[in-house]
């Protein structure tokens, strides 16, 4: 908590770039301090990618998979946007991380746990 703002932090595949959106304004609009992804990598910011070697791709994606789980440290929760039920390897990743710190962890649309 933030004052008496609880922090959120969003996690899910960034080809869901409206769905992002939409969370982010809602759970603003229900009083919380919302962190986000910094770039749409999968939906809209190719620019980012673009000329960029191997090596450096590979360095960049581990350092914003890391800033990532720091803005989970940061959050009292995360809010998983799974649009149709996906959730890829990174937001697994970060759903476990969130889990082994102690934080609650919700989800836009509902998990099965079979």
């Amino acid at each position: 908590m933030v004052g008496k703002y609880k922090v959120i932090t969003l996690c899910g595949s960034t080809r869901f770039r409206d769905e992002f959106m939409e969370t982010q304004k809602r759970l603003t609009l229900e009083g919380n301090i919302v962190i986000s992804v910094g770039l749409f990598g999968h939906s809209g910011d190719n620019e980012v990618w673009e000329n960029m070697d191997e090596g450096t791709l590979t360095k960049t994606k581990e350092m914003l998979d890391d800033m990532h789980k720091r803005k989970i440290d940061m959050a009292d929760e995360i809010f998983v946007i799974n649009v149709g039920g996906y959730i890829g390897s990174s937001t697994r990743s970060e759903i476990k991380y969130a889990e082994a710190t102690g934080k609650p962890v919700r989800y836009l649309e509902e998990v099965s746990r079979s």
